[in-house]
């Protein structure tokens, strides 16, 4: 067995202890690794469901209210995608701006359904045909706007560029009551967008 110290090359070097970390102890005993680990642990849901589901739900109600209400804002992070973009949000700026026959569909529908149950023939027949030209005259509306709408983004963003489906969204738009549109109307009739 060699001797400790006997054997001992010039190369090697002695290593000095740095006392400046050491101190006179901690106090407590290191815990064990089930006790750290009971002390890390944190559970996936509350001990209380019932505590845990309402505050789920609570979280839930206001990311749903935010959203909704960015969405009636027009705010472009809380629109679905088939609102997002400067192209849409000029085609809304567009129809708000204006009147559309459209916008009156469901008061005419409600007056008509009123004439028919009045025991009147000769009115229900004119009521109906009436409806049936208030559509037309929506119909032809839509059209009209929707090659308007299809124009003017042409000279602004280019013709090459022009999304797919605006003339449907225009007049999808223009149908609505001006109250019930999402997003919500931004800009006041008569003022066209640029």
């Amino acid at each position: 067995m060699a001797k400790p110290g006997a054997n001992k090359p010039d190369d090697t070097v002695d290593y000095e202890l740095n006392t400046d970390s050491v101190s006179g102890g901690k106090g407590h005993p290191t815990p064990t690794r089930k006790e750290r680990e009971a002390a890390n642990l944190r559970p996936l849901v509350s001990g209380d469901r019932k505590t845990g589901n309402k505050e789920a739900r609570a979280k839930m109600a206001e990311a749903r209210d935010k959203a909704r209400v960015g969405m009636a804002n027009g705010e472009e992070k809380f629109l679905p995608t088939r609102d997002k973009g400067p192209q849409r949000r000029f085609i809304r700026d567009y129809i708000d701006a204006r009147f559309s026959a459209g916008e009156l569909i469901i008061p005419v529908m409600f007056i008509v359904i009123i004439l028919t149950f009045i025991n009147n023939p000769l009115l229900q027949t004119v009521a109906i045909f009436g409806l049936w030209a208030f559509f037309l005259i929506a119909v032809i509306d839509c059209v009209v706007v929707g090659f308007i709408i299809q124009r003017k983004l042409g000279a602004k963003f280019g013709a090459s560029k022009l999304l797919k489906g605006n003339r449907w969204y225009t007049a999808m738009r223009a149908l609505q009551l001006r109250p019930m549109r999402l997003p919500k109307p931004q800009v006041k009739r008569g003022n066209y967008p640029s």
